[in-house]
């Protein structure tokens, strides 16, 4: 994918959190989708054919896309939300 990240951007993971942001490119978009960070790294930059797709308030990127690739600074399997799962996999069929 297009993108520069910085990698543990949060720092420690006793810095870790959890935090819910919009999403309204999901399915039922106007529920936040609950995002875990654990030492998660941060997306610094989009460029070419990639876009930012998920913000924090603070404008820092954390979900972006590039065609079929999708790349997540949290970690959507660690919740009972699947959405994020299922518009990955619709990704895949495009």
């Amino acid at each position: 994918m297009d993108i520069t990240v910085q990698r543990n951007a949060f720092g420690r993971q006793v810095d870790s959190f959890e935090i819910d942001l919009p999403a309204p490119f999901l399915e039922n978009g106007e529920v936040p989708y609950h995002t875990v960070f654990i030492r998660a790294p941060i997306i610094t930059s989009v460029n070419g054919d990639a876009e930012a797709i998920l913000k924090l308030p603070d404008e820092r990127i954390v979900a972006a896309k590039q065609g079929h690739f999708l790349a997540t600074s949290f970690h959507p399997e660690l919740t009972s939300d699947d959405r994020f799962h299922r518009y990955f996999v619709e990704l895949t069929k495009s």
